[in-house]
């Protein structure tokens, strides 16, 4: 699709860029290793980075830049192309563009919370002040949600908890659980199961840690032992959990950090020009050039999808299939990007953060080995294609 920007929308951007050069340390590149649509390098879920972080987004947010897309009532301008272009802009920086509250909470709750659920929590989201961790996954629950043991039983106006969840990124540095757990065990399959925010400081949570393939400590297993969650903090009624995490699921799938995989692309091409300065006619380089000019297009197909999603939400339309599509081609693209990332550096792709003569400040094997995680997150590939399958050509289930 063809899209143009208004003036203001220009001017924007260029205000969103001009802040977040001002306001990132000089040193954050080196630190900030995410990789584009991947899950185990992403700052918000690091403790060291915890600080600067908070402080970050409290900022975006006295600008109003977390809720761009809400609507006015809710403290939002309407517009999630200006949140989108905040998104590209901030991701291309590697910045936090958001967290999990901002992103998925805030416009789920807006969908489906309460009234009173909205006016304790879209006002400190808006402003940066709270995280939430997704608690879906389970031992032997994950792309099948349905098989999920985690309980929630009511007891007078509470429900107790009791459950397991694991691969939990950014449980051990968030405020909130964005929990899935079963309120009827009788109901069968995608029936009977309730979301839940639970705060962390309940008794009876126990976080685990589980460093990642990358070395960094992103995921966690939560135990929930008795834990006592008052009725309010229900989202979207008891018994509807798994439509109304298909309605987060949306909104999460939305969330590419789009403007990193242009920023890794000027990243490389930097480096292959210099590295090429004087001998653009040997294969090697024609090999490289050509890697990359492919990846250029993939990136622009990428941005194609990215802004129809986008404009579909200005519209009033929630995005499904073209969500899954967007979330299946970024995250495998996020794969293509780290194999032509090693493939035209050589060996020394190999070298790793704290080298001197590691390319890409060493970015290159962290993202190789974190790009694995993106076709996993938020949706196998394999379920994105069954969507696009069965929703969007008509063609029979397996």
């Amino acid at each position: 699709m063809n899209v143009s920007f208004s003036e203001e929308e220009i001017r924007f951007r260029s205000d969103v860029d001009a802040f977040v050069r001002r306001e990132l340390p000089p040193d954050w590149d080196g630190r900030a290793f995410y990789w584009p649509a991947a899950y185990g390098s992403i700052a918000m879920f690091e403790e060291e980075h915890q600080a600067f972080c908070r402080a970050f987004l409290r900022k975006l947010g006295e600008r109003g830049w977390l809720s761009l897309g809400w609507p006015e009532a809710y403290g939002g301008s309407g517009s999630w192309m200006k949140q989108a272009i905040a998104d590209d802009v901030i991701s291309y920086h590697r910045a936090p563009s958001g967290n999990i509250a901002t992103v998925i909470g805030g416009p789920t709750i807006i969908f489906v919370g309460s009234e009173e659920m909205k006016r304790e929590f879209l006002p400190p989201i808006a402003r940066g002040e709270v995280n939430f961790w997704l608690g879906y996954s389970e031992p032997n629950a994950g792309s099948d949600l349905a098989s999920l043991k985690t309980t929630a039983v009511a007891d007078g106006d509470d429900f107790i908890v009791n459950g397991q969840k694991i691969w939990s990124s950014g449980a051990h540095v968030s405020d909130y659980a964005w929990l899935l757990a079963r309120t009827d065990p009788s109901a069968g399959g995608h029936r009977g199961a309730t979301l839940f925010l639970v705060d962390n400081r309940l008794p009876g949570i126990t976080i685990r840690p589980i460093e990642n393939i990358v070395g960094f400590h992103s995921f966690n297993e939560v135990f929930f032992d008795d834990v006592r969650v008052p009725g309010r903090f229900v989202v979207g009624g008891v018994n509807r959990g798994f439509y109304n995490v298909m309605v987060a699921l949306q909104f999460e799938r939305l969330v590419v950090g789009i403007g990193a995989f242009r920023r890794t692309l000027d990243d490389l091409i930097g480096c292959m020009k210099e590295t090429y300065a004087r001998k653009k006619k040997c294969a090697s380089y024609v090999v490289a050039r050509d890697a990359l000019a492919s990846v250029a297009i993939d990136i622009e197909v990428l941005y194609g999808l990215y802004w129809q999603n986008v404009w579909m939400m200005d519209q009033g339309r929630v995005p499904e299939l073209e969500a899954s599509a967007m979330k299946l081609f970024s995250t495998e693209l996020s794969r293509k990007l780290a194999g032509v990332a090693v493939d035209i550096l050589g060996l020394s792709a190999q070298l790793d953060r704290g080298s001197r003569y590691a390319p890409l400040q060493g970015r290159v094997p962290a993202g190789y080995l974190d790009a694995v995680s993106g076709p996993i997150g938020a949706g196998t590939s394999e379920i994105q294609r069954g969507i696009i399958a069965t929703r969007g050509l008509g063609l029979p289930r397996a």
